[in-house]
Parts: structure tokens; sequence; C-alpha cells
């Protein structure tokens, strides 16, 4: 029995080729801090960071790296967001297939006077923009939203809801932890204020690496979040107001930015339509698979348009937690099973409280993989 890898939606496996030779390189010969030292290895070290800053602007078409903020992971990333952006009195908006990264926070800071609202998205997760204009106040501050739903692939349309946000002068920040590296993110045409990311994904890095890209408006509005040494303005013991250091502080994760460099130097050599193209060809495999299966209910859209290669399936007939544990143990076939940090996403589609098991792929994924799947499925579900 082969082990077969399709959590892709988690972290991506493999990574990038020469991930793990970057931060072992980096241990090993490197090792040191950036923006403390003044020796010629300190700046060496802080040459890479840069030109992740600048390969980040390139992937999102902005312009200037001082603007590309680095935190552990994409969640840490809306912490700072969220909660440097909103106040007490402060209202946002958001959709119903938010992941928890943004629905923990807020709910949160309810019990500070912030409120927010749910646009309700439909059964497929899709969401119509129209909708989120008879939820705006005049105490709206911001528009947050997921690009893509990590639950069922269903990608929310974030250049419209930009020109909305623009047209009644709201922040817009979006959360393409399911969508950066795999679909292409205009910051520009989108008309956002921030988007947030994170490594371990769709950019094929390691874990532990994230951020976020800022407009300098919304960055001289912001609160730091966390405080702290910077290796600049070490004479005030206030926090530096410029970027990025105002939302830096402390020992950046190197091994993990050295390790994000060169899945960023891959990605871009690859191309992310190529990338793109191959997950949905297999998605439509899948989906074609499994559709007309007894017992089997796909959660979304009923084919590859229109989403990301994340497919959501509840077994009526039998325990999804069981269906999951089976395709590991029986078959080597690794997916997710549950809620998947997204109780209002499932609420959404129909699958609380039971969930679901999500099949998500990557274009490492063959097709032979994905037959072998769809099989594997059918021999599963008969015996449920």
């Amino acid at each position: 029995m082969h082990n077969i890898y399709m959590d892709n939606a988690a972290t991506t496996f493999p990574k990038a080729p020469g991930v793990g030779a970057a931060v072992k390189n980096y241990i090993d010969n490197v090792g040191i801090n950036v923006k403390r030292g003044t020796y010629s290895s300190a700046f060496s070290a802080g040459e890479v960071v840069l030109e992740v800053r600048e390969m980040i602007c390139r992937l999102f078409n902005f312009d200037n790296p001082d603007n590309v903020v680095f935190t552990m992971n994409i969640t840490q990333s809306m912490n700072y967001l969220i909660k440097g952006i909103l106040q007490a009195g402060d209202h946002c908006i958001l959709s119903s297939m938010e992941h928890n990264a943004v629905m923990r926070p807020l709910s949160q800071l309810c019990s500070q006077r912030i409120e927010f609202s749910k646009v309700q998205c439909d059964r497929f997760g899709r969401l119509d923009v129209e909708d989120i204009k008879q939820h705006i106040k005049p105490n709206t501050k911001a528009v947050i939203m997921t690009h893509a739903s990590n639950v069922c692939g269903t990608i929310l349309p974030i250049y419209e809801i930009g020109k909305l946000c623009k047209a009644y002068n709201l922040n817009f920040i979006v959360d393409s932890a399911q969508t950066a590296g795999i679909y292409e993110i205009d910051f520009r045409e989108m008309n956002a204020d921030a988007v947030a990311f994170t490594g371990h994904k769709g950019l094929l890095g390691p874990q532990g690496i994230g951020g976020f890209v800022i407009s300098n408006p919304l960055a001289k509005k912001m609160d730091s979040l966390i405080c702290g040494g910077t290796g600049s303005a070490s004479e005030s013991e206030f926090q530096p107001d410029y970027l990025p250091d105002k939302f830096e502080p402390g020992t950046m994760n190197l091994p993990g930015i050295f390790g994000l460099h060169a899945a960023l130097t891959y990605l871009m050599k690859t191309g992310i339509k190529s990338i793109r193209d191959e997950e949905l060809r297999i998605t439509q495999q899948f989906i074609e698979g499994i559709l007309n299966m007894r017992g089997i209910r796909l959660a979304g859209l009923p084919g590859a348009q229109g989403r990301t290669a994340v497919v959501s399936i509840d077994f009526t007939k039998g325990d999804n937690g069981e269906v999951a544990y089976l395709l590991d143990k029986e078959y080597g076939i690794m997916t997710r099973c549950g809620l998947h940090c997204a109780p209002s996403a499932h609420k959404t589609l129909g699958t609380f409280p039971q969930g679901t098991v999500r099949f998500s792929f990557s274009h490492y994924n063959t097709i032979e993989e994905v037959k072998y799947a769809i099989d594997s499925i059918h021999k599963i579900n008969k015996g449920l």
C-alpha cells in the first residue's frame, strides 16, 4: 500500500524543490540575525529577506517591499489586521464562509463593543456582492473576506467586492490562504487595503512563515499588536512608526524566510497558471468520478469552474470520521475530516455538525492517484 497525500488545503506536501535545502543552509551555514549585526553575513542575510519582500510584491502586483510584513502565519496576520484596525463602536462585514482565523478574533472583540455582520452565501458557497450593501452601516469600517473557501473551494468575487468597498470608502482586507500561489492576486486591481498570506499552502513554503501586504494609509491608521526590539531606533522605547519595523518586533523566522525564498523562486519559474491548470484538471476528474455515487453528497460547486482544488464530501450513509480513518488505514489516502476550523462555512453548506471528508489536491498529485482515490471511495461507500 502506498501513501497518497490529499490534504494540501491544510499544508502543501511535498514542498517546492529546494525548500528543505534552503532552510538547512540557513541553519548550518548562515545562522545569524538581521538588522542587529554590522558584519557582512548579517547584511547578506538581510538581502535575502529583502528579495523575499520583493518577490511577494511581484506576486501581488504591489510596488513597495517595505509594506510587506512577515508574521508566523495567516492567523497571526489576520489578528494583526483585525485588532489593529477595529476600535470600540466599529462595525465590519464578512462572509458566512470565513475561517476561524477571522471569526475568532472578531468574536473576541465583541466584548469591546465591536460588531460584525455576516453576508449569507448560498448553499454552494457563492456570494452575491449586492447582498453586502444591506449590511453597510454608518459605523462600518471594513470588509474582511476570504478569497476562497477552505471547506469547498468556492471562490468569492473579490474584485467586485473591492470595487464596492472603494465606492463606500471601506477598508478591504483579503484572506488569501487558499489562493496565493494558485490564482493571480492583483493588490491594485482588487482595491485592497491589505492582503494576508501564508507561506505553507499554495506558496509551497515551510510552516511558520506568513505575512501581509498593506497600503500606507491603512498602516498609518493601525496600531501594532505586538511591540519590542526591531534593531532600529534603539534609542527610543517606543515602537517605530515606519514599515516594516512597526509590525515586525522581535527576531524573524529566518529559516522560514530562506525556505520561502526557494519556494517563490520555484513558483515563479513554474508559473501560477500552469500549477492551477493542473490542479483543476485533476479536481474535475475527481468530481466526475464521485458526483453520481449514491450515499455521497458533494459540498459546493459540481465542477472545477469557480473553485480551487478543494473538494468536500459528506457520506450520508455512514460516519465521515470512519470514512477518513478507512481511507488512511486501508488505502493510504490522507484527507482531513471534520469542520475544518470553519463552522460558519459548514452551516452555509448544510454540513454542520457532521462536517465532511475533505480532499485537497496539489499539482504534484496525479490522475492515477485520483482514480485510485475514486475507486477507494467506491469500495468504502459500498460497505457503509
